[in-house]
């Protein structure tokens, strides 16, 4: 079945087709490691995760490529200010590397709870300092460079196709690189390819280099390590929206002006999780939530999130709020207790509702409609065994852990903890009173602990999800 994507640097949905037959290679930017992860963060890990879940449902063997930024990213994106993770180290007291193996372990233990699937590389930045070194020289040799008091840049003006990804106006991305001005720059535009130590500091990382002690930009690495990595696999590129216009445009320019090459076939963007009245959830505006904060300290189970993600299309604005996220938990484990009625016995998967799933996830990641589709599993006219053996081959993009439900049906009240009776207690009283908002409200909260609430002609029935 045809796998069609929504590529940037088209504006268009294009049928994909890989390099090598049967093979794709993938390359996701990730974390800068000087904080931890937030939900907006996370979003987009989830949206690739569900891209290469539908690769491989579709026969793709996948080569997924993420680098972990632990040098270079400045606090201003033009190349201005601190850099990030020495900042941290600073400010916590730790040195730069402790900082980035902290954060680094604390990411991946967040792709952990939300059932990503880890890349098959992981490189560091600093890890990978002498193929930044080369492919610097490269851009020497070719002309596309120039030195100022700080640093080696890359002259945007040689590069004509400079705004092909951002399909912007270049005197409107002048503009915005105007937000930080460095004098020294030839044009607005330009960019760090290596940054000097300044005089006087006391840097954690640093390398010596043909042109001074520095470190690399926070561009260069993307591109040294996907070629370093993938080669002629160079498939697909994905990361946030805010990554369009700045660090994505720019690596396509240097990657291009080295290699003289297409630099990535398809570029994939994940749209922004919102807070407070429609603004986009960031560090920088400090109105960032992590997993921590946002579920796990409130006992909701992160694989909420994750079906919250799978009911918004990956280039659509999400809301975030925590009645949202409760909403969605309470429909995970209403999903939960409807596989679990199904029984135990796994059969066939079903043909013909597959192709219609299998379309939808092909027609550019369409993950509200595969849903629905999965729910009209439970209404076909199919043998159950035969209904179970479906969803879970649906979870296999999902990942909701479909195929690890148990439930465990307390006939006993005593099996129950005391809280759960206490509330079972109150809403039985309420059903009495006919006081339906305050039954419904208490099923809420016993439905939020874990539990799945029915009621029948012998009174409350509670399950453990």
């Amino acid at each position: 079945m045809d796998f069609y994507l929504y590529n940037t640097l088209s504006l268009k949905k294009e049928k994909f087709v890989s390099i090598l037959s049967g093979k794709v290679g993938l390359y996701t930017c990730g974390p800068t490691v000087y904080n931890f992860a937030h939900l907006g963060n996370l979003r987009t890990y989830l949206f690739e995760d569900f891209l290469l879940r539908s690769l491989s449902y579709n026969g793709y063997k996948i080569k997924r490529v993420m680098n972990i930024t632990d040098v270079g990213h400045l606090s201003g994106d033009m190349d201005m200010g601190e850099d990030k993770v020495e900042q941290r180290a600073t400010r916590e007291g730790r040195s730069a590397w402790e900082i980035a193996a902290y954060y680094t372990d604390a990411f991946k233990e967040d792709l952990d709870f939300l059932n990503i699937i880890a890349p098959d590389i992981w490189c560091r930045a600093t890890d990978n300092i002498p193929e930044q070194i080369a492919l610097v020289k490269i851009l020497e040799e070719k002309g596309f460079s120039y030195r100022t008091s700080d640093g080696i840049y890359f002259d945007t003006t040689k590069f004509p196709s400079y705004n092909c990804l951002s399909h912007l106006p270049l005197d409107d991305l002048r503009e915005g690189a105007r937000v930080e001005k460095n004098p020294e720059k030839k044009n607005p535009t330009d960019f760090a390819l290596w940054k000097f130590s300044p005089a006087g500091a006391n840097r954690q990382m640093e390398w010596d280099s043909p042109w001074g002690v520095g470190f690399p930009g926070w561009h260069l690495e993307c591109s040294a390590m996907s070629l370093k990595y993938l080669g002629d696999e160079q498939d697909i590129h994905c990361g946030g929206i805010d990554h369009i216009n700045v660090h994505h445009t720019n690596e396509i320019a240097q990657s291009e002006a080295a290699t003289g090459q297409k630099f990535f076939n398809y570029w994939l963007h994940g749209a922004f999780l919102n807070i407070s009245g429609g603004k986009k959830m960031a560090k920088s505006d400090d109105n960032f939530l992590t997993l921590d904060k946002a579920l796990r300290s409130k006992k909701i189970n992160p694989l909420a999130y994750r079906f919250a993600a799978l009911q918004v299309h990956y280039r659509k604005p999400m809301e975030y709020s925590e009645e949202n996220l409760r909403q969605a938990e309470q429909g995970l484990n209403s999903l939960y207790s409807q596989v679990a009625s199904l029984g135990g016995e796994i059969g066939e998967v079903n043909i013909d509702i597959r192709e219609e799933f299998n379309a939808a996830i092909n027609d550019d990641l369409n993950m509200p409609q595969a849903l629905a589709i999965m729910f009209k599993v439970f209404k076909l006219d199919i043998d159950e065994a035969d209904k179970v053996a479906t969803i879970l081959d649906f979870d296999r993009v999902f990942a909701l852990s479909l195929a690890g439900v148990k439930q465990k049906e307390a006939t006993e009240e005593s099996e129950l903890p005391e809280d759960i009776r206490a509330l079972l207690a109150e809403r039985a009283q309420a059903r009495l009173n006919k006081d339906w908002p305050e039954s419904d409200r208490l099923r809420g909260i016993i439905n939020n602990s874990g539990y799945a609430l029915e009621d029948g002609p012998d009174g409350q029935k509670v399950k453990l999800v």
